[in-house]
């Protein structure tokens, strides 16, 4: 049936464009490393980003927008930042028709521009928190590029906070990083492990750098979102300074954040099959398809199609408005309009056949598992309504059994090796090295440090590669 895809186990590179391909959600564009995000796609993003944006909102967070264009000096003023951006910035040397006296740089992140309006707003300890984020598009030149997992231009939110102590700032950065670790569990069905960054992977100009890594179907490691510490770092380079309730001046602490379409490609990855596309009820744009059904067109039109418009109305009563599709294409045969909603990732078909009608049901199949359940026009959209939810859980629990049987243990870098060359998934290790012994690890390996877990950050041991005692354990793998 999964015609136009390559099978997983064949390629699963080309399988993963395949699925991009046949479900609409995307294309390339005509600047390489761009993509055109399609209707199907940018309205998955859009049930993602609102999931994102209520909790945000929650939080005590509001929406700003801040310029594309920064100047050149403001990624100077920070030396680890300018140093981690500079291979992928976008420079503007010329508009108008004529040279800038300053080259504008087209943002990779904001921590920067965001930092210089900071200085102009906050004066008083009675400024802060200052808690804003943006929904945005930023630019990192991607040598390497991938639809939705690396592309030189991208969607992204980020969130920029400004604070009086410390503690409250790491609160903070702690804070967001649950907010993550819960959508991308409950909504997403992503089951990502919080961890915080080691000293190799952490983010330009930050003290410290939290993660959530999650595993695609491949085994190899994803990180979905971070939340980062940024210390006193922005503030001393773009003058961010209060008065204290003791009227004496000190430097804001900050944070920033960010979750990017990424996310896409991130369920693409986990949950996807050689069908087609498999979305989780929750952030499907259609969740239910509704398709009469019946030889006879005309009777398909007058009779079927009107309660198959009913029964949707009443579900969406529950599920929300325009989350069902009632199939008007009569023209198509049985299977083949069975198969278009089945690749576009659609959670729940219904059919409405001849039969069906005569008994008041409708056959209800699953995306997720093909399971077939015949459903009674009563109480319809109660059933279905639960029916969503067992399949949102359901794979859930699926990634994250799929994640703890590719986890294994290493105490050696040979073992590791071995494991990683085998295997593949997460090893779990003590680790205390260095950014030079993560990059030795990284060319005998080519796994990475992907964090250390917070479950786990009361766990010390003997590290697998330098052999120190009281070492944090962390989870390394090959990585997107």
């Amino acid at each position: 049936m999964a015609r136009n895809i390559t099978p997983k186990g064949q390629d699963y590179s080309q399988w993963y464009l395949d699925i991009i391909k046949v479900a609409e959600l995307a294309d390339y564009a005509p600047v390489r490393g761009c993509m055109v995000i399609r209707p199907t796609g940018y309205s998955v993003w859009e049930e993602i980003q609102q999931k994102f944006d209520m909790a945000f909102k929650e939080t005590g967070h509001v929406n700003a927008y801040f310029p594309v264009l920064i100047p050149n000096s403001f990624l100077e003023k920070e030396a680890e930042h300018v140093e981690g951006f500079s291979p992928e910035c976008a420079v503007v040397t010329h508009a108008g028709g004529e040279k800038l006296e300053e080259p504008l740089v087209v943002r990779p992140t904001s921590e920067t521009v965001i930092g210089h309006m900071y200085s102009k707003w906050v004066q008083s300890w009675r400024d802060l928190p200052l808690l804003i984020n943006q929904w945005a598009n930023v630019m990192r030149w991607e040598k390497r590029p991938r639809l939705f997992l690396r592309t030189s231009e991208f969607l992204w939110q980020e969130g920029h906070t400004a604070h009086a102590t410390k503690q409250e700032a790491i609160e903070e950065t702690e804070k967001m990083l649950e907010v993550y670790r819960r959508i991308m569990t409950e909504e997403l069905a992503l089951p990502v492990i919080p961890g915080i960054k080691s000293e190799g992977e952490r983010f330009p100009g930050a003290e410290e750098t939290y993660t959530t890594e999650t595993m695609m179907s491949d085994t190899k490691a994803l990180q979905a979102g971070t939340s980062h510490f940024l210390g006193q770092n922005f503030s001393k380079a773009f003058d961010i300074q209060f008065q204290n309730k003791d009227e004496q001046m000190e430097f804001a602490w900050t944070t920033s954040w960010g979750v990017s379409t990424r996310l896409i490609g991130a369920v693409i990855m986990t949950h996807s099959d050689d069908d087609g596309l498999i979305l989780p009820p929750r952030i499907a744009p259609k969740k239910v398809a509704i398709l009469p059904i019946s030889k006879d067109e005309s009777r398909a039109e007058e009779v079927l199609l009107p309660k198959a418009r009913e029964l949707g109305d009443r579900i969406e009563s529950i599920i929300g408005l325009h989350h069902v599709d009632v199939d008007r294409q009569f023209h198509m045969r049985p299977g083949d309009r069975f198969f278009y909603h089945l690749q576009k990732g659609v959670p729940l078909r219904l059919e409405l056949g001849e039969k069906e009608f005569e008994k008041g049901t409708v056959r209800a199949v699953r995306r997720d598992t093909g399971e077939k359940l015949d459903l009674s026009w009563e109480g319809l959209e109660t059933a279905v309504s639960e029916l969503l939810e067992t399949i949102q859980r359901d794979m859930l629990e699926k990634a994250r059994a799929f994640r703890e049987q590719n986890t294994y243990s290493a105490s050696s870098l040979d073992e590791l090796k071995q494991i990683v060359e085998t295997k593949g998934g997460f090893v779990r290790a003590y680790f205390g090295g260095t950014k030079e012994d993560e990059k030795a690890i990284k060319e005998s390996t080519g796994a990475t440090v992907r964090c250390f877990p917070l479950e786990d950050q009361d766990k010390t041991g003997r590290c697998f590669y330098t052999g120190k005692e009281g070492c944090r354990l962390a989870i390394l793998a090959k990585s997107y």
